[in-house]
């Protein structure tokens, strides 16, 4: 029988739980993954890899264990081991297949199977990947705020606050890290199609010349927030692994919410700062922006 898909706690903020291992499997180089019910680790997303896989320890009877990485694991309806990453042929969340936290540990004896594991995040580092991630959700809606005058036309879809989702509909990638996030934003003819201009107009500058007033736009908008301390929280239909969660943030505006799998702060009151950097490509074809956060 196939492993039940992994309940997981990091969405409310978890960094530590105890929970039955139920599986250890050997990896492709060598390592073990270790499979437990339930887990406060965030593991790397095969879908969209945006943010970096939790690490941290598992403790059995004492002897703890370094997690060196963390992954989603997918087993299809007629079992057999997990696969991972590009090796998973379906989206996360396929009702026939059982989703997996696997605890990437160097080595592990077979025989704690059954036994219960403590496990423990790193905290420290937990908190500057969610401090990233809450900052590119933030930076997602300032960014469509500063930009709707850009549009055209109506490109059929929205943010929480009315903009045209130039992010959800420009994204290329998103990655956060343990000082920024970075998001990757093509301009090329599919939105223009949907009615986004970078040229100059009888109302606008070109992208390129409006690029500083945009970003000190941008940036004023996100002290804004910050100053406000808005509470943020992750909604969550249910413990799988597999539940679409949502990320919440009461900010002065309004509610926003915005799909994520992701780890977040509680309130924006944790950052003393958050500031972008946007980048331009010499073809104008590409717009970057460099999301940083400063803890408080």
């Amino acid at each position: 029988m196939p492993l039940p898909t992994t309940h997981v706690s990091f969405p409310a903020g978890a960094v530590t739980g105890e929970s039955p291992i139920i599986a250890v499997h050997r990896l492709a180089d060598g390592r073990s993954a270790v499979v437990t019910e339930a887990t406060p680790f965030h593991p790397l997303d095969h879908t969209w890899p945006d943010q970096p896989a939790d690490l941290g320890t598992l403790t059995v009877d004492g002897t703890g264990y370094a997690v060196v990485d963390c992954l989603t694991g997918g087993v299809g309806p007629d079992g057999g081991d997990p696969l991972v990453g590009a090796d998973i042929p379906v989206r996360r969340g396929d009702e026939e297949w059982s989703w997996l936290v696997l605890h990437v540990v160097e080595e592990i004896p077979a025989d704690v199977v059954g036994k219960s594991a403590a496990l423990a995040v790193d905290a420290e580092r937990r908190g500057l990947l969610s401090a990233s991630h809450t900052g590119c959700h933030l930076l997602a809606l300032a960014l469509n705020a500063a930009l709707a005058p850009r549009w055209r036309k109506d490109p059929g879809r929205s943010d929480a606050f009315g903009s045209p989702d130039f992010d959800s509909l420009a994204m290329d990638t998103s990655v956060m890290d343990t000082e920024a996030s970075t998001d990757t934003y093509r301009l090329g003819k599919s939105l223009r199609k949907k009615g986004f201009t970078t040229d100059a107009t009888d109302e606008l500058p070109s992208l390129a010349d409006a690029l500083p007033a945009l970003t000190e736009t941008v940036n004023a908008q996100l002290a804004a927030w910050v100053a406000a301390d808005a509470a943020v929280r992750i909604e969550v239909p249910g413990p799988e692994l597999t539940a679409r969660r949502r990320w919440h943030a009461d900010l002065p505006a309004g509610p926003a919410e915005i799909f994520c799998g992701g780890t977040h702060l509680h309130h924006l009151g944790e950052l003393a700062e958050l500031r972008t950097e946007l980048r331009l490509s010499e073809d104008g074809a590409e717009l970057v922006a460099v999301t940083r956060p400063k803890r408080a």
